[in-house]
Order: structure tokens, then sequence, then C-alpha cells
């Protein structure tokens, strides 16, 4: 039977980017956004608020763009501070890229396992996981099959090791893509 996990992202995650005002590391995009028109250009940006000091930065979306170029829906969902989209363009890699920033998601998502447990099962079970992520958050394989299961890293490392536990991508780095795996207990 193949059991489903899903990693679901909770909240917005970090920003990291350095504070002009007092040098910390992080942002925190809350969904707001600023749009600028002048004449028949438009520029909108995405804020965000230091978590140190409360210093506003703005996160470029569209610089100097033709207003008839901009999709009406898009605009109404900037206007609508919509966090969703706030969601979409953090993640999206040209908008990381021009503003020069990278996200953490340490304790920005979760991992539903559709309450499966699978520690009182019997020890010859073999157990087919596939695991779904809801947005492109990077987290190391073992990490999640550990939280899964509710062994230590330690334990999946030596389940690994002794071809125990197997999947089709490599289990070490940090994919944002989904994968599914074996485990023979």
């Amino acid at each position: 039977m193949l059991n489903s996990w899903v990693v679901m992202p909770t909240c917005l995650p970090t920003v990291l980017r350095r504070c002009h005002a007092c040098a910390s590391a992080g942002f925190r995009a809350n969904g707001k956004f600023r749009v600028n028109a002048n004449h028949k250009v438009l520029d909108a940006w995405l804020l965000a608020l230091c978590t140190a000091c409360g210093d506003t930065a703005k996160l470029t979306v569209l610089e100097r763009m033709n207003v008839r170029s901009v999709r009406p829906e898009l605009l109404d969902r900037m206007h609508d501070n919509d966090p969703g989209l706030a969601a979409e363009l953090l993640q999206d890699p040209v908008v990381r890229r021009r503003n020069r920033i990278a996200l953490d998601w340490d304790n920005a998502w979760r991992l539903d396992t559709d309450g499966s447990d699978h520690l009182d099962r019997e020890v010859s079970d073999v157990i087919d996981v596939s695991v779904r992520f809801a947005a492109r958050i990077p987290v190391r394989p073992v990490r999640l099959i550990a939280e899964g299961c509710g062994l230590s890293r330690a334990e999946i490392e030596r389940l690994i090791t002794e071809g125990k536990l197997v999947s089709s991508v490599r289990l070490t780095g940090k994919p944002s893509g989904d994968f599914t795996f074996t485990l023979k207990r």
C-alpha cells in the first residue's frame, strides 16, 4: 500500500537579505504590496519587515512596466494584498535573483502524514511512501523521513547505509520536488 505524505507551508518563509538599518539578515514578508503608477508605467514591490528593527524593505516585483502589459488580475491581487501572490512571488527565481535574496524555510512548513503511524506495524513490513511538496520547500529527505516515521536522523542514515531505506532520488541534499521511498523494517 502506498502512503502519501504532503509537505505543506505554514507561513511565508523568512527572506534572507541584509538590513541597511541594523545589519540583521532576516525579513518577514506579510503579503503587503506597494504599487506606484507614473503616467503609463508601473512599479510594484512586495514589502518585508526586518525581524530585528522593523524597517521595511521593498522587493521589486515590477519595474517600469507599461500599464497595458500588466495582467489586470495580477494588479487586482496586488491591490488586495493577496498573501498567496506573495508566496508565489517569493518562490519565483526571477524575483529572488532580481532582489538578491534567499529564503529560509525553517519553522515555515509541516509534514502531513494522513495520520498514519508507521511504528505500530510489524517488523517485517515494507512501507512505500510518496512525498509530495505543496510548494517548493527545500527540505532534506532524511529529515522528512525521520519526522514522518518518528525515528532519529541517525537511525534513518543507518537504514540508508544498510539498504533498508531506498529511493529513486538521492536522499542527501535538499530537493524540493516530489519523491517516493521504500522502508523495509
